[in-house]
């Protein structure tokens, strides 16, 4: 499946249009809210929860963007809903809140997190739990991840969904616990046509990887991540197709 033009034509907003000082926290209802009135296509992050639910919050660990401890799986979705992000008075959603908040205005791309630590085999279970969320929304929306199996499950349990694969130059320090050979079958993105991807979305600073190019010219599409200035978007540009941003207002195409 190819992915929705619009998330071609619009710039991509990484973790919605967050802005701490302005009370929007990565991945809040506020924030998203905010990409929804800009205009920006919108990407989130989703973890699972202990009864099997999809939440919208970028890491495995509460500390960094909350006042709770431990890890999101260990919580009920129910849970997670009464606990406020930093910064803001807004608490973690769920995936069915934010596609309500959402309602098909700009498009959605969905990035499921790893929920192995070794890009491995998963469960299953946030997959499923994203493909139930998603069964009946009408607005753009793709899928991705890191760990090419729960793209793999989002074929199986969502076929009509476009998805792709996340990707990186996957340097050896920078991914531990990766083993320095699944880095090296990682970067070279060698599921792709496995899973039935349509596109990637491309760590900005290994944008010249000659796979990338091989890829572009077999017709995927390619995104970036993450501009963070006008100035890297312009350059970006030069191979990508679409650009995730943050810190700065990405211009609209005229």
């Amino acid at each position: 499946m190819p992915l929705p033009a619009d998330l071609l034509r619009r710039p991509i907003a990484h973790r919605a249009l967050h802005d701490r000082s302005a009370g929007r926290p990565e991945n809040s209802p506020a924030a998203i809210r905010a990409a929804v009135e800009a205009g920006y296509a919108i990407e989130i992050d989703v973890q699972g929860t202990s009864d099997g639910q999809a939440v919208v919050f970028h890491d495995e660990w509460m500390e960094r963007l909350t006042e709770a401890t431990g890890f999101v799986k260990d919580y009920t979705a129910a849970e997670l809903g009464q606990i406020a992000l930093r910064h803001s008075t807004d608490t973690i959603p769920t995936l069915p809140q934010v596609l309500d908040i959402v309602a098909g205005r700009v498009p959605l791309l969905i990035e499921i997190k790893d929920q192995t630590d070794r890009m491995a085999e998963t469960d299953g279970r946030l997959e499923a739990a994203v493909a139930r969320d998603l069964q009946g929304y009408t607005g753009p929306v793709a899928v991705m991840s890191f760990n090419p199996h729960a793209v793999a499950n989002m074929a199986r349990l969502a076929p009509n969904i476009p998805r792709g694969i996340t990707t990186a130059a996957y340097d050896y320090e920078g991914w531990a616990p990766l083993s320095p050979e699944r880095c090296d079958e990682l970067r070279e993105i060698a599921d792709y046509d496995r899973v039935g991807a349509s596109f990637i979305s491309h760590e900005a600073a290994d944008l010249a990887r000659p796979r990338v190019a091989a890829l572009k010219a077999k017709g995927a599409a390619i995104l970036t991540w993450t501009i963070k200035s006008a100035k890297d978007e312009a350059k970006a540009r030069e191979i990508a197709d679409n650009v995730t941003f943050e810190g700065y207002l990405a211009q609209h195409p005229a």
